[in-house]
């Protein structure tokens, strides 16, 4: 826990190093649980701690996949949503659950009053899960052009990124 607290949210603090101290399902399950700290800057952390170990290693998601959609219907923390939105796309998810991840990670995209961060990584979570449903690649298309047109630097430089890839 000392790890995760102290400074300030612009820090990740210690957090790099429970990256490889996270050894086993039993260690990760340890280290999700935090997401529901009452500290913000200990859920931040550990939620970018979570987003690294599971670039990787997403089977360690697998058992929380519950848990990961309560959060991303009870986030109101901007530095717990952009990490939500890129580990949504991680899950194994059925249908149902592929549009409901859509619809919310849409929604944080176009809500002009989320942070810059959580929309860029929104967009980036919407990119993901279109590679598993390509029926939705006109829509994300669309949703490209309309953001494109608020003309933010951060938003602009990763929907062109996105255009590449599509």
């Amino acid at each position: 826990m000392q790890l995760l607290s102290g400074g300030d949210l612009r820090s990740i603090g210690n957090s790099e190093s429970l990256v490889s101290a996270v050894q086993s399902q039993v260690d990760f399950d340890n280290l999700f649980a935090l997401l529901y700290h009452p500290e913000r800057i200990i859920v931040m952390r550990v939620a970018d701690t979570i987003e690294k170990i599971t670039a990787t290693r997403p089977e360690l998601l697998a058992t929380h996949k519950g848990s990961i959609f309560e959060l991303i219907h009870q986030a109101k923390n901007k530095e717990l949503k952009w990490h939500l939105a890129l580990l949504i796309p991680r899950l194994s998810l059925d249908q149902q659950e592929l549009a409901q991840a859509w619809d919310i990670l849409r929604d944080w995209a176009k809500d002009q009053t989320n942070s810059r961060i959580v929309r860029v990584n929104s967009l980036q979570g919407l990119f993901e899960l279109m590679k598993w449903d390509s029926r939705r690649r006109e829509e994300f298309l669309h949703l490209l052009e309309e953001l494109q047109k608020e003309k933010i630097p951060s938003l602009t430089t990763r929907i062109k990124k996105l255009w590449n890839k599509t």
